[in-house]
């Protein structure tokens, strides 16, 4: 029986990553059937726990269970999209017993902890808070209801739950980390928590370090900080303290440039990332240096381990007998959705991710008529599929996704499929051919599809921006489009000028390599299996953050 009042990792700990490390994060994609996670961070820190754990690191995740989820993506009578909420209940989880409360709008309001073992889902442990408890009121049971809720007070209460709830929960734990790291800056009120833990700024500092995810300011959280006050986000700090503790000038308080003034050390997500946050923080005073640790992917999670196999024992035949068959029983769960059943021996183009504007799902269907031209071709067909979740309450994501819905109707050969979690994404990076991957430049600070993408012998067809910068060589192990003049262009004729390149590059030059030189495609394909594998397999990464961030 595990000890929580006075824990540590279950397992022998490997001596170069001893150091104790707590991760926060606000959302976890550990496995399909754990449903605490949006989209890429979740992913991402999924995978730095299975990688933490293969490399047996001092490591543990402190995040949230959401009763809820995220949200469930369900179909309305026309097959456009519709958010619905179901209670999720974890029979693999364990109950700590560690129940304790924190303030939150000055009501004392309890939480208690569960746990994922690490050998359930091959992870590092992992405790997740909870107020879905009967000695709270309804209100406060609904702050771990829904992850990301619309609700701005609901969303600073989370933020609460996260920093001082998860500080509070260590303690409780007796774990005591060498290293906070903050994924992200949901859990920064966690300061507030080490300040009165540890009794000055530096002493907390020698202790934080931080990941932010943003490329760009308007994209950090930002809340009024008169709410943040009332919230008990301070944790019984008066304001003026805070403002001279954070720095924070005005009505609003900054969440990741607090994080910032509170990391001993900083890191964006890429080579470029950090290039960009370096730029964009650097009007600020008191920021740490912001290096930089590119996102990795779990091999073991996420790759096919036969394709690998067969490519490692030049084994060409078996090879495409079996991408012919992971792309065969991907095409039956979108037929089982959408009543489109799609042919293995076509060039599958795939566009799955988190839907969002700047992302531009719909990029390639905004010229019709070439477009048309394109899947309509009987000497070369291409068929597509688009996946993926928008945020709930962005309309303009859910217009764009609906617009894909009512378009694939007209279509044999086009479909778009809901329920895009872990099981899907892996099942439609075994059925590309080509992963199209369109942001607008440089607004994607990593991206990691592509990386999972590749470990299933799919090719990437970017937008040079994140990952894709340190990964792609165009022609080899991937095909890019040429970059714009983003500086200087206007967003219509950014978007003009890639579109009209997507198409060039697909016409020219992917379509034709893929029908005609089945050789130069094959080679395409294995050289991003081995180099994805190289350069962008967590467990480089999980090490890197020991070798980089948590050293003093």
């Amino acid at each position: 029986m595990t000890d929580f009042r006075n824990y540590s990792v279950p397992y022998q700990i490997s001596s170069e990553y001893s150091k104790k490390v707590a991760y926060f994060s606000m959302e976890f994609a550990i496995h399909q059937p754990l449903k605490i996670y949006s989209g890429g961070l979740g992913f991402l820190s999924g995978s730095h726990l299975r990688s933490a754990y293969e490399l047996k690191q001092n490591l543990i995740g402190i995040g949230i269970l959401w009763k809820y989820g995220y949200y469930d993506q369900g179909r309305n009578q026309d097959q456009t999209l519709k958010a619905e909420w179901y209670e999720k209940t974890y029979s693999f989880l364990q109950d700590t017993g560690i129940k304790f409360q924190i303030t939150i709008h000055g009501n004392p309001v309890w939480v208690k902890a569960m746990y994922l073992a690490p050998e359930t889902f091959n992870s590092a442990p992992l405790f997740l808070l909870s107020t879905d408890l009967p000695e709270n009121d309804y209100l406060s049971q609904t702050i771990t209801h829904r992850l990301y809720d619309s609700d701005t007070a609901a969303k600073v209460a989370q933020f609460i739950m996260l920093g001082i709830g998860g500080a509070k929960l260590l303690d409780e734990l007796n774990f005591n980390p060498d290293v906070y790291h903050l994924n992200e800056a949901h859990g920064v009120s966690a300061v507030f928590h080490l300040m009165r833990k540890f009794g000055s700024k530096e002493e907390v500092k020698k202790r934080l370090v931080f990941t932010t995810h943003t490329p760009e300011e308007a994209g950090n959280e930002k809340h009024d900080i008169y709410l943040c006050d009332q919230m008990g986000y301070f944790n019984g700090y008066p304001l003026e303290e805070v403002r001279e503790l954070t720095g924070m000038e005005g009505d609003l308080f900054n969440h990741s440039l607090a994080a910032f003034r509170f990391a001993r050390k900083a890191n964006g997500v890429s080579k470029l990332h950090g290039k960009v946050s370096r730029e964009m923080w650097s009007k600020y005073s008191d920021i740490p240096e912001i290096t930089s640790i590119t996102n990795s992917q779990n091999y073991t999670y996420w790759a096919d381990k036969q394709l690998y196999h067969f490519m490692n024992t030049d084994n060409k035949p078996a090879f495409e007998d079996r991408k012919h068959y992971l792309k065969k029983r991907a095409f039956e769960l979108v037929a089982d959705q959408t009543g489109k059943l799609l042919d293995p021996n076509v060039l599958t183009i795939v566009w799955a991710r988190r839907f969002a504007g700047y992302k531009r799902p719909d990029l390639i269907t905004r010229d019709l008529a070439r477009f048309e031209a394109l899947i309509n071709n009987p000497e070369r067909p291409i068929q597509i599929i688009w996946a993926g979740k928008p945020y709930p309450s962005d309309y303009g994501a859910i217009s764009t996704f609906n617009q894909l819905v009512h378009l694939s109707k007209k279509y044999p050969n086009v479909a778009v499929c809901v329920d895009y979690e872990l099981t899907l994404s892996k099942r439609l990076k075994q059925a590309a051919d080509i992963w199209l991957n369109n942001p607008r430049v440089p607004r994607e600070a990593s991206g990691t599809s592509g990386m999972t993408a590749a470990m299933n012998g799919a090719v990437n067809f970017s937008t040079f921006d994140g990952w894709i910068c340190e990964f792609a060589e165009h022609g080899k192990n991937s095909f890019i489009v040429p970059t714009a003049d983003y500086v200087n262009m206007s967003i219509p004729e950014q978007d003009h000028f890639d579109l009209e390149n997507i198409f060039q590059v697909l016409e020219k030059e992917i379509v034709p390599t893929y029908y005609e030189n089945k050789d130069k495609w094959d080679d395409i394909v294995e050289q991003g299996m081995k180099d994805v594998v190289e350069g962008f397999e967590s467990n480089r990464m999980a090490k890197e953050y020991y070798e980089i961030m948590y050293k003093s």
